[in-house]
C-alpha cells in the first residue's frame, strides 16, 4: 500500500510542482496521498482560504530564511511538531510557559528556543496581517513543512526549476547526470486546529519515545497514536537532520562495535559537543538515515533497534532503497500524526502570544539562548 502510494505520488508531481512556489500556490492532494486518514474533527483544506487567503505567503518567506540562514531551526521545528502533537494532539500546548509547563518536564527540557521563537514571530505576522484567525498550533505545522522542504532542497536536489529561485547560488543544485530525477514537493496540510487552554498532562508527556527505548516499546508506544510500524520508521527519518547531546545516547557507550567505540571517544574528548544524528549527510533531509542504520551506524538506542525488529526491519530497508518512498511516506505520516485528536479539536485562538492562553500576562521570551539538541 505505502509503495503504491509513493508510485502514485510520483505520477502526480507535474502537476504539484506546475504552479510557481514564489506565488505559494498550493493544490491540494488527492485524499489518498496527502491525506492517508479521514481528516480529523474540523480539519480541512483550504480552512483559512477565506479568513487568511495570504498564510502561505507570510509563513513561507519567515522560515525559509530562518532555515537557510540555520539548518538547526529546521531540526528544532521538527522537534517541537512532534513533542506538541504526542501527547495529546498538535494544540500547541508544548509553548505554553507558567505552572505544569510541558517545557519544564524532562522530555522538552531540549527543545530548542529558536524555533519556539520563529513560531511566536511567524503568530506575530499572520495576526498582524489577518487578525487572531490562525491558530499557534496549525503555525507549527505549516512551519514544519517549510522547513521539511527548505532542508530537502538545501543541497539542491530537485528537478523542478521553480524551487532554485528561492535558493542562493552556492546552494544551486549541481548538474544532474543523464536520467537522474529527484524531485521534493510541497504537501498541503489541513488545518484549523485550535490551542489548548493548559498543557498536556505530565504522563502523556513521559510517552514521548526515549532514545533508549527498545523497539517493543516504540511499537506499542506509536500505535496508542494511532501510528503503524511504517509510521514510526518514517518518522524517525526526522533524525536525518539534527544533533544530540552525549547524554542522550551514553548508555551505548559500552557496546562491542567500531560505531559505538567512535561514539564514546568523540564524547570523551568533549563531553558537551553535539553529535550529527546522520553522520554521513547531518544537514539534509535524505534517506541517508536509514542506510545508516543498515551499517549500524544508528546513534540513538532507538535508531538502531528498527533494524533489528521484524516488525520493522523491513521498512529501514525499504526507505533505504527507495528515496521516493521516504519522501512520501515521510510526508503521511507527518500529515496523520498532525491528526491525532484524543480530545477532540477544542480550544481557543491566542490572540496575544503563543506561549500563554488568552487572558494570561505574556512572557518576555520563549526562553534560554542555549542551543538545544534537536534529537
Amino acid at each position: 500500500m505505502a509503495s503504491s502510494r509513493a508510485i502514485l505520488a510520483m505520477g502526480l508531481l507535474a502537476a504539484v510542482l506546475s504552479p510557481a512556489l514564489s506565488k505559494r500556490s498550493f493544490i491540494s492532494m488527492p485524499a489518498d496521498v496527502s491525506s492517508p486518514v479521514t481528516l480529523a474533527n474540523g480539519l480541512s483544506y483550504g480552512y483559512h482560504a477565506n479568513s487568511c487567503p495570504q498564510l502561505q505567503d507570510i509563513v513561507w518567506p519567515i522560515v525559509e530564511s530562518a532555515v537557510l540562514g540555520e539548518v538547526a531551526i529546521a531540526a528544532g521545528l521538527l522537534r517541537i511538531f512532534f513533542h506538541d502533537c504526542f501527547p495529546q494532539g498538535c494544540d500547541a500546548s508544548v509553548l505554553l510557559t507558567g505552572p505544569n509547563s510541558e517545557r519544564d518536564l524532562p522530555p522538552n527540557q531540549t527543545l530548542q528556543p529558536r524555533a519556539m521563537q520563529l513560531i511566536e514571530d511567524v503568530r506575530v505576522k499572520v495576526h498582524a496581517a489577518c487578525g487572531a484567525t490562525v491558530s499557534c498550533a496549525d503555525i507549527i505545522a505549516l512551519a514544519t513543512r517549510d522547513a521539511v522542504f527548505v532542508v530537502r532542497a538545501h543541497v539542491g536536489r530537485c528537478s523542478c526549476t521553480v524551487q532554485q529561485k528561492h535558493l542562493p547560488t552556492s546552494l544551486a543544485k549541481e548538474p544532474m547526470q543523464a536520467g537522474e530525477s529527484e524531485m521534493f514537493y510541497f504537501y498541503d496540510l489541513p488545518l484549523g486546529r485550535f490551542d489548548s487552554l493548559e498543557p498536556a498532562n505530565s504522563s502523556a508527556v513521559f510517552d514521548l519515545p526515549q532514545s533508549t527505548a527498545d523497539a517493543n516499546t516504540l511499537i506499542n508506544v506509536f500505535k496508542s497514536r494511532n501510528l503503524e510500524p511504517i509510521d514510526l520508521v518514517a518518522l524517525s527519518g526526522a533524525h536525518t537532520v539534527g544533533k544530540a547531546q552525549c547524554s542522550s545516547f551514553n548508555n551505548r557507550f559500552s557496546e562491542d562495535a567500531d560505531f559505538a567505540r567512535r561514539l564514546a571517544a568523540n564524547c570523551s574528548s568533549d563531553p558537551n559537543r553535539l553529535q550529527d544524528l546522520d553522520v554521513e549527510t547531518p544537514i539534509v533531509l535524505d534517506n541517508q538515515y536509514f542506510k545508516n542504520l543498515m551499517e549500524g551506524k544508528g546513534v540513538f538506542t532507538s535508531d538502531q533497534v528498527l533494524i533489528s525488529d521484524g516488525r520493522t526491519d523491513w521498512a529501514v530497508k525499504g526507505l533505504a532503497e527507495n528515496k521516493y518512498w521516504f519522501y512520501s511516506q515521510f510526508r503521511d505520516s507527518l500529515v496523520k500524526l498532525s491528526q491525532y485528536q484524543p480530545g477532540g479539536n477544542v480550544g481557543e485562538i491566542r490572540r496575544n502570544s503563543c506561549f500563554t492562553p488568552n487572558g494570561q500576562s505574556i512572557p518576555a521570551t520563549a526562553g534560554d539562548e542555549g542551543f538545544a539538541a534537536s534529537a
